[in-house]
Protein backbone atom coordinates (compact mmCIF):
# COMPACT_ATOMS: atom_id res chain seq x y z
CA UNK A 1 0.00 0.00 0.00
CA UNK A 2 1.33 3.42 -0.94
CA UNK A 3 2.12 5.61 2.07
CA UNK A 4 0.99 9.21 2.05
CA UNK A 5 2.75 12.17 3.61
CA UNK A 6 1.49 15.71 3.88
CA UNK A 7 2.84 19.14 4.71
CA UNK A 8 0.78 22.10 5.96
CA UNK A 9 2.99 25.02 6.99
CA UNK A 10 1.52 28.33 5.90
CA UNK A 11 3.84 31.30 5.14
CA UNK A 12 5.60 32.60 8.22
CA UNK A 13 4.20 35.45 10.28
CA UNK A 14 6.13 38.39 11.73
CA UNK A 15 5.11 39.06 15.34
CA UNK A 16 7.38 41.68 16.96
CA UNK A 17 6.49 40.37 20.43
CA UNK A 18 8.41 37.13 19.88
CA UNK A 19 11.84 37.42 21.56
CA UNK A 20 15.02 36.90 19.54
CA UNK A 21 17.80 34.61 20.74
CA UNK A 22 20.47 37.20 19.98
CA UNK A 23 18.81 39.57 22.45
CA UNK A 24 18.21 37.20 25.34
CA UNK A 25 21.01 34.59 25.41
CA UNK A 26 23.20 35.13 28.45
CA UNK A 27 25.62 32.19 28.35
CA UNK A 28 27.98 30.90 25.67
CA UNK A 29 29.58 27.68 26.97
CA UNK A 30 31.40 25.50 24.42
CA UNK A 31 29.18 23.32 22.26
CA UNK A 32 29.62 19.54 22.04
CA UNK A 33 30.75 18.38 18.61
CA UNK A 34 27.54 16.41 18.16
CA UNK A 35 24.31 15.64 19.98
CA UNK A 36 21.30 13.44 19.24
CA UNK A 37 18.31 13.64 21.54
CA UNK A 38 16.45 11.02 19.49
CA UNK A 39 19.04 8.33 20.33
CA UNK A 40 17.38 5.38 22.04
CA UNK A 41 13.84 6.40 21.12
CA UNK A 42 11.43 4.16 19.21
CA UNK A 43 12.07 3.70 15.50
CA UNK A 44 8.70 5.18 14.56
CA UNK A 45 7.09 7.77 16.78
CA UNK A 46 3.85 8.21 14.87
CA UNK A 47 2.76 10.67 12.20
CA UNK A 48 0.48 12.66 14.55
CA UNK A 49 -2.16 12.70 11.77
CA UNK A 50 0.29 14.32 9.33
CA UNK A 51 -0.22 11.39 6.97
CA UNK A 52 -3.88 12.36 6.54
CA UNK A 53 -4.03 16.05 7.48
CA UNK A 54 -1.89 19.11 6.72
CA UNK A 55 -1.18 19.51 10.43
CA UNK A 56 2.64 19.33 10.40
CA UNK A 57 2.85 22.46 12.57
CA UNK A 58 0.81 20.70 15.25
CA UNK A 59 2.45 17.30 14.75
CA UNK A 60 5.75 19.03 15.55
CA UNK A 61 4.32 19.89 18.98
CA UNK A 62 3.60 16.23 19.68
CA UNK A 63 7.07 15.20 18.56
CA UNK A 64 8.68 17.80 20.82
CA UNK A 65 6.74 16.45 23.81
CA UNK A 66 8.00 12.96 22.97
CA UNK A 67 11.65 14.06 22.84
CA UNK A 68 11.48 16.08 26.06
CA UNK A 69 9.71 13.37 28.05
CA UNK A 70 12.11 10.65 26.89
CA UNK A 71 15.25 12.65 27.66
CA UNK A 72 14.04 14.16 30.92
CA UNK A 73 12.42 11.08 32.44
CA UNK A 74 13.19 8.08 30.26
CA UNK A 75 9.56 7.44 29.33
CA UNK A 76 8.21 8.71 26.02
CA UNK A 77 4.92 10.56 26.37
CA UNK A 78 2.95 10.55 23.12
CA UNK A 79 -0.01 12.95 22.96
CA UNK A 80 -3.19 11.31 21.63
CA UNK A 81 -4.08 12.16 18.04
CA UNK A 82 -7.25 13.76 19.39
CA UNK A 83 -5.18 16.38 21.24
CA UNK A 84 -3.11 17.14 18.15
CA UNK A 85 -6.29 17.45 16.10
CA UNK A 86 -7.78 19.81 18.69
CA UNK A 87 -4.72 22.06 18.43
CA UNK A 88 -5.10 22.03 14.65
CA UNK A 89 -8.74 23.06 15.05
CA UNK A 90 -7.78 25.97 17.30
CA UNK A 91 -4.69 27.17 15.44
CA UNK A 92 -5.62 26.31 11.87
CA UNK A 93 -9.39 26.44 11.85
CA UNK A 94 -9.72 22.79 10.88
CA UNK A 95 -13.21 21.31 11.21
CA UNK A 96 -13.06 17.51 11.59
CA UNK A 97 -14.64 15.77 8.64
CA UNK A 98 -14.52 18.87 6.44
CA UNK A 99 -11.59 18.59 3.98
CA UNK A 100 -12.17 22.16 2.79
CA UNK A 101 -10.88 23.39 6.18
CA UNK A 102 -7.67 21.35 6.07
CA UNK A 103 -5.62 24.37 5.09
CA UNK A 104 -2.54 24.13 7.29
CA UNK A 105 -1.45 26.60 9.96
CA UNK A 106 1.11 29.27 10.81
CA UNK A 107 3.90 28.07 13.14
CA UNK A 108 3.80 31.21 15.28
CA UNK A 109 0.04 30.81 15.77
CA UNK A 110 0.45 27.17 16.81
CA UNK A 111 3.22 28.00 19.29
CA UNK A 112 1.25 30.90 20.74
CA UNK A 113 -1.78 28.65 21.22
CA UNK A 114 0.43 26.04 22.91
CA UNK A 115 1.92 28.74 25.14
CA UNK A 116 -1.59 29.68 26.26
CA UNK A 117 -3.09 26.21 26.58
CA UNK A 118 -1.68 22.74 27.29
CA UNK A 119 -1.51 19.87 24.81
CA UNK A 120 -2.02 16.57 26.64
CA UNK A 121 -1.06 18.33 29.88
CA UNK A 122 2.11 19.89 28.47
CA UNK A 123 2.20 23.67 28.19
CA UNK A 124 5.00 25.39 26.32
CA UNK A 125 7.12 27.54 28.63
CA UNK A 126 8.65 29.77 25.96
CA UNK A 127 9.68 29.99 22.33
CA UNK A 128 12.49 32.17 21.05
CA UNK A 129 13.19 32.99 17.41
CA UNK A 130 16.66 32.14 16.17
CA UNK A 131 18.52 33.00 12.98
CA UNK A 132 18.36 29.82 10.91
CA UNK A 133 21.14 31.18 8.66
CA UNK A 134 23.65 30.86 11.49
CA UNK A 135 24.49 27.17 12.15
CA UNK A 136 26.18 27.98 15.47
CA UNK A 137 22.94 29.55 16.76
CA UNK A 138 20.85 26.61 15.57
CA UNK A 139 23.18 24.05 17.13
CA UNK A 140 23.29 25.94 20.43
CA UNK A 141 19.50 26.11 20.52
CA UNK A 142 19.26 22.36 19.88
CA UNK A 143 21.81 21.55 22.58
CA UNK A 144 20.19 23.77 25.20
CA UNK A 145 16.52 22.99 24.50
CA UNK A 146 16.50 19.59 22.68
CA UNK A 147 13.87 20.86 20.23
CA UNK A 148 14.01 23.54 17.55
CA UNK A 149 10.89 24.04 15.45
CA UNK A 150 11.68 25.09 11.88
CA UNK A 151 9.59 26.00 8.85
CA UNK A 152 10.76 25.61 5.28
CA UNK A 153 9.65 25.43 1.66
CA UNK A 154 9.61 21.94 0.17
CA UNK A 155 11.30 21.44 -3.23
CA UNK A 156 9.83 18.75 -5.47
CA UNK A 157 13.11 16.77 -5.49
CA UNK A 158 13.11 16.24 -1.70
CA UNK A 159 13.35 12.54 -0.75
CA UNK A 160 10.69 11.68 1.81
CA UNK A 161 11.82 8.14 2.55
CA UNK A 162 12.76 7.67 6.25
CA UNK A 163 16.45 8.26 6.89
CA UNK A 164 16.94 10.48 3.84
CA UNK A 165 19.31 13.44 3.91
CA UNK A 166 17.83 16.67 2.58
CA UNK A 167 20.48 18.62 0.69
CA UNK A 168 20.48 21.18 -2.10
CA UNK A 169 20.26 19.81 -5.63
CA UNK A 170 20.72 22.41 -8.39
CA UNK A 171 19.97 19.80 -11.06
CA UNK A 172 16.80 18.55 -9.36
CA UNK A 173 13.25 19.86 -9.66
CA UNK A 174 13.35 22.87 -7.36
CA UNK A 175 9.68 23.69 -7.82
CA UNK A 176 8.22 24.49 -4.39
CA UNK A 177 5.37 22.08 -3.66
CA UNK A 178 4.46 23.29 -0.18
CA UNK A 179 5.64 24.30 3.26
CA UNK A 180 6.62 22.01 6.12
CA UNK A 181 7.36 22.21 9.83
CA UNK A 182 9.67 19.75 11.64
CA UNK A 183 11.55 19.42 14.92
CA UNK A 184 15.35 19.47 14.95
CA UNK A 185 16.55 17.09 17.67
CA UNK A 186 20.30 16.96 17.13
CA UNK A 187 23.29 17.58 14.89
CA UNK A 188 26.25 15.57 13.67
CA UNK A 189 29.94 16.43 13.77
CA UNK A 190 29.83 17.48 10.10
CA UNK A 191 27.07 20.01 10.86
CA UNK A 192 24.18 17.97 9.44
CA UNK A 193 21.00 18.39 11.48
CA UNK A 194 18.95 15.47 12.81
CA UNK A 195 15.20 15.98 12.62
CA UNK A 196 11.91 14.25 13.21
CA UNK A 197 9.04 14.30 10.71
CA UNK A 198 6.08 11.97 10.15
CA UNK A 199 7.36 9.99 13.13
CA UNK A 200 10.66 9.11 11.44
CA UNK A 201 14.22 10.46 11.56
CA UNK A 202 15.65 12.48 8.67
CA UNK A 203 18.73 14.64 8.13
CA UNK A 204 19.17 18.16 6.77
CA UNK A 205 22.34 19.89 5.63
CA UNK A 206 23.05 23.52 6.60
CA UNK A 207 23.02 24.32 2.86
CA UNK A 208 19.45 23.02 2.53
CA UNK A 209 18.39 25.02 5.56
CA UNK A 210 19.99 28.19 4.22
CA UNK A 211 18.23 27.85 0.87
CA UNK A 212 14.76 26.69 1.92
CA UNK A 213 14.20 27.47 5.62
CA UNK A 214 12.91 30.91 6.63
CA UNK A 215 11.93 30.51 10.32
CA UNK A 216 13.24 28.69 13.39
CA UNK A 217 12.27 28.71 17.08
CA UNK A 218 13.98 27.34 20.15
CA UNK A 219 11.30 25.71 22.32
CA UNK A 220 11.58 25.69 26.11
CA UNK A 221 9.91 23.10 28.35
CA UNK A 222 9.72 23.19 32.14
CA UNK A 223 10.10 19.43 32.60
CA UNK A 224 13.15 19.44 30.32
CA UNK A 225 14.84 22.21 32.32
CA UNK A 226 14.04 20.57 35.66
CA UNK A 227 14.95 17.07 34.50
CA UNK A 228 18.20 17.84 32.70
CA UNK A 229 19.46 21.09 34.18
CA UNK A 230 19.78 22.57 30.70
CA UNK A 231 18.73 26.22 30.55
CA UNK A 232 17.58 27.39 27.10
CA UNK A 233 19.24 30.70 26.24
CA UNK A 234 20.86 30.55 29.69
CA UNK A 235 17.57 31.51 31.35
CA UNK A 236 15.81 29.81 34.26
CA UNK A 237 12.10 28.97 34.30
CA UNK A 238 10.99 32.26 35.86
CA UNK A 239 13.06 34.25 33.38
CA UNK A 240 11.68 32.26 30.45
CA UNK A 241 8.11 32.78 31.62
CA UNK A 242 8.68 36.48 32.08
CA UNK A 243 10.16 36.66 28.60
CA UNK A 244 6.86 35.40 27.14
CA UNK A 245 4.51 37.61 29.13
CA UNK A 246 3.62 39.70 26.09
CA UNK A 247 2.56 36.55 24.23
CA UNK A 248 0.22 35.30 26.92
CA UNK A 249 -3.48 36.02 26.57
CA UNK A 250 -6.18 36.31 29.27
CA UNK A 251 -8.02 33.07 29.97
CA UNK A 252 -11.31 34.72 29.04
CA UNK A 253 -9.83 36.55 26.05
CA UNK A 254 -10.43 35.94 22.34
CA UNK A 255 -7.67 33.33 22.14
CA UNK A 256 -9.91 30.38 21.29
CA UNK A 257 -12.28 32.29 19.05
CA UNK A 258 -10.23 34.23 16.53
CA UNK A 259 -8.00 31.45 15.20
CA UNK A 260 -10.71 29.88 13.04
CA UNK A 261 -11.27 33.10 11.16
CA UNK A 262 -7.71 34.29 10.79
CA UNK A 263 -7.19 32.74 7.36
CA UNK A 264 -9.81 31.60 4.89
CA UNK A 265 -7.62 30.24 2.11
CA UNK A 266 -8.87 28.13 -0.73
CA UNK A 267 -7.52 24.64 -1.28
CA UNK A 268 -6.33 25.49 -4.78
CA UNK A 269 -4.05 28.16 -3.29
CA UNK A 270 -2.26 25.56 -1.15
CA UNK A 271 -0.47 22.98 -3.29
CA UNK A 272 1.44 21.72 -0.25
CA UNK A 273 -1.72 20.16 1.16
CA UNK A 274 -1.81 17.49 -1.51
CA UNK A 275 -0.61 14.05 -0.30
CA UNK A 276 2.83 13.02 -1.44
CA UNK A 277 3.34 9.43 -2.53
CA UNK A 278 6.44 7.40 -1.93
Amino acid sequence: MTALKKFGRLPRAFDPRIPKLSLVAVTQPPLPSEINYSAGMAANLGAMLNDTLGDCTCAAVGHAIQVWSFNAGGTTITPPDADIEKLYEEAGGYVPGNPATDNGAVIQTVLTDWLNGPVDGNQLTAFVEIDQRRPANVKRAIWESACVDIGFDVPAFMNMNPGATWDVDPSGDNTIIGGHSVILVGYQSDGTYILESWGDIYFMTPAFMEQFCDEAYMLADKSWVEGTGNTPAGLNILQLEALMQAMREPVDGPHKQHRHHRRQMKKRDLPHLQPVQR
